[in-house]
Order: structure tokens, then C-alpha cells, then sequence
């Protein structure tokens, strides 16, 4: 029996409500945001086990090009658990029953210049449904969510080609550690879930529902800005900057910090330095020793 079956009417209620809680926005506005997000989340299939929801999800567009049918964006796939879950590089991730682990697949229609926004969506979707529970949550570049130090959530996006025809596809894939309580001792001191921070379990199928709503608004916050930029040649944050780079830097606990920084900064860490700004391209500033500056676009961090 599947435990965790979020329904599309109980998200779309989810995001309904967020449309009627903005504050940030006009009425019209508003319902421009929630439309573009709209179709995060309109199908969900839920498993009680999966190898891998990304695989799942290549699975489904390759099926549907041998039919000859359009791909439904927005179809959101979750597995009670998971066998074969990786991160980065291949990481192994444990997927155990009480988390929420699964993949968005979206068809990849924004411009290159908005698509770079779509990891801190991601992040940012998390960190503020964690948020609503009551507990203090933090981004570290790109999309790592902590608390109190410890890695409560990640996330990997992949693209996807469809051999037949040729349509891009963002994979979005999410692990987010919520009623599952014990790590194995490699991650013990790093990780840590929603449950252990509370005390308590939470509805699962609840939390689900009301994380891929906040992250149906927040890409469809990504598409309104494209939009925006599209017809004032401005984003619409303060000072023209982007609503989603806003919303990151008031989450993100990464400015200032020292730090470690790689490609795999696992395997092979590159250097140290001090973060001292993202820059409009999501791009990470940082200082060295000898004050010289360098910024990365793609890579991971650690704090030291």
C-alpha cells in the first residue's frame, strides 16, 4: 500500500491558498503567477517502491514518443522508497520509507537566461515548506537545504532529450528527509529530518502536497520574471533584480561563510575562500587570501 499519495486537487487547493496569502503581488498578478505553476503537480503517480523516480521518468517520455502522445508537464513521480537513489556523481542516497523522494518532470520551455533560476526554485520551495512547520531552515548554494547546520533536503536536475522529437526536459529529482529518523553512521552528524527536529512525525502525504504547491509558485514565479523581462527588459525585484535571486539571498545562509569549493567537492576539493555575493547569473562570488575574486556557476560547497 502506497504511504504517501498526494492528490493534484489537494496541491492545486495548496497553491490556491498561497495565491490568496501573497502579499508581494497585485490580485492579477497573482493569478498570472499561480497559472504558470499551474501544471507542477496536475499529474501524480505514487509508488510504494521505485529504483530510481528519474528512470521512472525517462521511462514514461520514451513511452509516450513510441505512442505518438504529447508528454505531460508537471507530472510529479514519488516512491515511498527508493533502492537505487543517487545524488551527485552518483552519491548514494538512502531513500527509506517516511521521506519524500520523487522527480518533477517539467518540458523545458524557458529561455537559457531563466532556466539557470530553476535550481534555487527548487531550494527555495523546500526551505520554505520546512518553514511553515516551525523550524528555522537555511539554502546553501545551489539548492542544499540545512538546519542547524545539518542537510535536511537536496536536490539534482538532469535534462532529458527525447530521441524522437527532440524535446528537452528538466528532471528535477528531490529527497527531502521528513518522517525517516535514522542515518547511517557515514551521514549521522550531517543529516537530519523534519521529524527529529520537531520530535514528532508529520502527515506526510500533508507536507508533500504543500511542498510541490511551493514549488509550482515558485516556477511559476520563474516564468512570470521571464515574462517581465521579456516586455520591460527588468525583472521585478528591487533594483530590477530577480524575484527568485531575491527570495534566495534572504534564505541562503552562504554569504559570508568560509568555504570549500569543488565540482565534486566530496572527492575533489578545489580551493578555499569567503563568499561574498551571487551574482545576477546565480553565479557564486568569492574571495581568496589575497583578495582576488572568482566566480562559479556551477560546482558545490561545504562550509568550513
Amino acid at each position: 500500500m502506497v504511504k504517501n499519495n498526494p492528490a493534484s486537487t489537494a496541491i492545486m487547493e495548496q497553491l490556491l491558498l498561497l495565491e490568496q496569502d501573497c502579499q508581494d503581488f497585485s490580485e492579477p498578478d497573482c493569478a498570472v503567477i499561480r497559472r504558470f505553476g499551474a501544471v507542477v503537480g496536475s499529474v501524480v503517480e505514487s509508488y510504494s517502491e521505485l529504483d530510481r523516480a528519474m528512470d521512472r521518468a525517462r521511462e514514461y517520455i520514451q513511452q509516450q514518443d513510441q505512442l505518438a502522445r504529447s508528454v505531460c508537464s508537471g507530472r510529479v513521480i514519488l516512491a515511498d522508497r527508493m533502492r537505487v537513489s543517487k545524488g551527485r556523481f552518483s552519491r548514494v542516497w538512502q531513500a527509506p520509507i517516511g521521506g519524500v523522494w520523487g522527480c518533477l518532470l517539467h518540458a523545458n520551455t524557458l529561455l537559457p537566461g531563466s532556466r539557470q533560476f530553476v535550481p534555487f526554485a527548487t531550494g527555495i520551495a523546500c526551505c520554505e515548506t520546512i518553514r511553515e512547520y516551525g523550524i528555522e531552515s537555511s539554502v546553501r548554494w545551489v539548492n542544499d537545504v540545512l538546519v542547524a547546520g545539518r542537510k535536511i533536503a537536496g536536490f539534482l536536475i538532469e535534462s532529458y532529450t527525447s530521441r524522437m522529437s527532440g524535446e528537452e526536459y528538466n528532471l528535477i529529482g528531490f529527497g527531502i528527509n521528513v518522517n525517516n529518523r535514522n542515518f547511517s553512521s557515514e551521514i549521522s552528524d550531517s543529516a537530519t529530518s523534519l521529524a527529529n527536529c520537531l520530535d514528532r512525525e508529520v502527515d506526510l502525504t500533508q507536507f508533500t502536497e504543500k511542498f510541490i504547491a511551493r514549488l509550482a509558485w515558485n516556477i511559476g514565479l520563474v516564468y512570470f520574471e521571464e515574462q517581465n523581462f521579456l516586455q520591460e527588459e527588468c525583472y521585478s525585484g528591487r533594483d530590477g533584480k530577480h524575484l527568485i535571486l531575491e527570495k534566495f539571498l534572504n534564505l541562503s545562509d552562504t554569504l559570508d561563510k568560509k568555504i570549500v569549493y569543488g565540482f565534486d567537492v566530496m572527492t575533489a576539493p578545489q580551493y578555499e575562500a569567503k563568499v561574498i555575493g551571487v551574482d545576477d547569473n546565480c553565479g557564486l562570488i568569492m574571495q581568496f587570501a589575497d583578495g582576488s575574486l572568482k566566480t562559479e556557476y556551477s560546482g558545490e560547497v561545504r562550509y568550513l
